[in-house]
């Protein structure tokens, strides 16, 4: 059990080292500490995956109030800008 945890511990890092926005980049962290918090403390892998859920909505909201009001987008070459969100 304890090798899963590094497993998905070590997926959720590489995860979080490829997203590219700051907002996905807060997801997939909240999403990795949850599920490492959620599987330690019930020893379970639904409680792994209910803490990624939980960590990755609470990721998302944290990382999207970072500068109030603005969002980054990208174009459809790619590129990322940022602008008021809509």
């Amino acid at each position: 059990m304890k090798k899963t945890f590094i497993a998905l511990a070590l997926i959720a890092s590489t995860v979080t080292l490829s997203a590219c926005s700051q907002t996905e980049r807060g997801t997939a962290i909240g999403a990795a500490s949850g599920a490492i918090i959620g599987g330690a403390v019930t020893g379970r892998a639904g409680g792994a995956l209910a803490g990624a859920a939980i960590g990755g909505a609470a990721g998302y909201l944290i990382a999207r109030s970072d500068r109030n009001g603005y969002c980054v987008y990208r174009d459809r070459h790619g590129r990322r800008y940022e602008a008021r969100c809509r």
